[in-house]
């Protein structure tokens, strides 16, 4: 019985260390301010709006090609 209780405290010790070494490492992060984040935010869309046009515009010649090609206009 008492061999029990001994292994839950030792079971229950790497579980806290786990978790204080997470406490310790959250307390390092430096968060981005509200700015930082509306700036990227704005940065990935724009990247993404541009992309998706080059994307569309090469699969509309690339359509335009292999029609024109094959004669199915």
């Amino acid at each position: 019985m008492a061999e029990k209780q001994q292994d839950k405290k030792q079971e229950n010790k790497p579980k806290r260390s786990f978790f204080k070494g997470v406490r310790s490492e959250f307390k390092k992060i430096t968060w981005p301010t509200r700015n930082d984040v509306l700036k990227q935010t704005a940065v990935v869309t724009i990247v993404t709006v541009i992309v998706a046009v080059l994307i569309a515009f090469i699969d509309l010649g690339v359509t335009y090609g292999i029609n024109f090609l094959t004669g199915l206009q």
